[in-house]
């Protein structure tokens, strides 16, 4: 295979496990040793595409972002556009539920440990709830300053029901969150809690 082909494969490997090992010991126990062996690379190999086990962390991180929002972009897209805007977000957060439940190892990356891996990841893990809250504004059509704060509580409320049960590995109780969140979200939408242009006339 050509350089770059094996350099993308080792990368993946080396992701994976690095999500893989975190999931079984956390960040703080978790080795560069230990990700070698479950990746089965070379040491020379890993710092010729990382400089730590951080930058490793933050390509699995950056990793777990893309396979997350892949499956909730799919979701948006196939549900069209027009009527009623609720049944996107419902479709979506179903979605995204499957998505983190389907990678659990990178989910434990997007969510848990990247608590633990210092200032560098926390400050990614709050660009990207910044980032889902105008995803959510966008796909609700609201611009006002009532329906963007909302939208950012939801994101932040969503975040902390689902670490949870992702950082007790439990799996019935990450799938109970959807129906509760649907179910509420709706409510705040037909109370017209997302400002102006929601709610029931």
């Amino acid at each position: 295979m050509p350089p770059e082909e094996v350099e993308r494969l080792q990368r993946e490997r080396l992701c994976r496990a690095m999500a893989e090992v975190m999931a079984e010991k956390g960040y703080v126990a978790t080795s560069v040793e230990d990700v070698l062996k479950r990746a089965r690379v070379s040491r020379l190999s890993f710092y010729r595409l990382f400089d730590s086990k951080l930058d490793c962390f933050m390509a699995a991180f950056d990793h777990a972002c893309e396979l997350l929002f892949k499956r909730v972009m799919g979701a948006i897209e196939t549900s069209g556009t027009g009527g009623d805007p609720m049944e996107g977000y419902e479709r979506a957060v179903t979605v995204y539920l499957e998505a983190l439940e389907a990678e659990w190892p990178y989910t434990r990356v997007y969510l848990v440990e990247v608590y633990a891996a210092g200032p560098e990841a926390v400050a990614r893990r709050r660009e990207l709830n910044a980032f889902m809250a105008s995803f959510y504004a966008d796909a609700l059509g609201i611009t006002d300053d009532q329906g963007l704060l909302t939208c950012r509580m939801l994101v932040a409320a969503t975040s902390a029901l689902v670490t949870i049960p992702v950082a007790e590995n439990d799996r019935a109780g990450l799938r109970a969150v959807a129906p509760q969140l649907i179910a509420h979200v709706r409510t705040l939408w037909d109370c017209g809690a997302f400002g102006a242009g929601t709610g029931r006339a």
